[in-house]
């Protein structure tokens, strides 16, 4: 009798630890599923973010020989000359961390340093138009159509960002993936803040 009574106990027994070890597998498979998922996510917001930084830099490259040219006819327009330049050396700084450790404020400084370049290149074309024979250097046409193709990449560049943010941290928040998220230190990526006439690209054409 007592082997009897022990035989279906050893059955419950070896079915429970058989169902124990079935759910703890099928936690342990839903939570690499997870955290691959979010992996991915996150690689592609850093990958556009290398975007956005790539052609910011396209920009940034641009302006040293954008302003020699202008002073070869404009040498006396020495404070907007100056302004960009000065722009240029901000906005050049490293403000914002690579990878998820930027926060929304360093974001909004990057932004902002990016912002005021725009500005004192717009000022630098409006003197332009006071000098016909530089409108019409070949030199200086090449160089207002990479800056306008570029200006309208890095919005391009812009929006791919914040669409790949918007997706990671949607991610990281659904229940229950926020609490995989959250064992393995996700954060929320910031986004670029919408701008007056951001929607547009700067306009530099004559």
């Amino acid at each position: 009798m007592t082997n009897q009574a022990t035989a279906p106990k050893s059955r419950r027994g070896l079915t429970t630890t058989i169902i124990i070890v079935a759910v703890v597998l099928l936690l342990v498979f839903w939570g690499v599923g997870q955290y691959n998922s979010i992996v991915v996510l996150d690689e592609q917001v850093n990958t556009s973010w290398s975007q956005v930084e790539n052609q910011y830099q396209r920009r940034a490259d641009l302006i040293p020989n954008l302003v020699e040219t202008v002073k070869g006819y404009a040498s006396h327009e020495r404070e907007t000359l100056e302004g960009v330049i000065n722009a240029r050396a901000k906005a050049s700084q490293p403000i914002v961390p690579s990878g998820e450790g930027m926060t929304q404020e360093q974001l909004n400084q990057f932004q902002q340093a990016q912002g005021d370049l725009t500005s004192a290149l717009s000022k630098l074309m409006v003197v332009v138009e006071r000098y016909p024979e530089l409108k019409a250097d070949e030199n200086f046409r090449q160089l207002q159509a990479q800056l306008e193709g570029t200006e309208n990449r890095i919005t391009t560049a812009r929006m791919d960002f914040n669409n790949q943010a918007q997706q990671y941290n949607t991610k990281i928040r659904h229940f229950p993936t926020n609490i995989c998220a959250g064992i393995f230190g996700f954060r929320q990526r910031p986004y670029f803040q919408a701008e007056a006439g951001a929607e547009q690209a700067p306009q530099v054409k004559f």
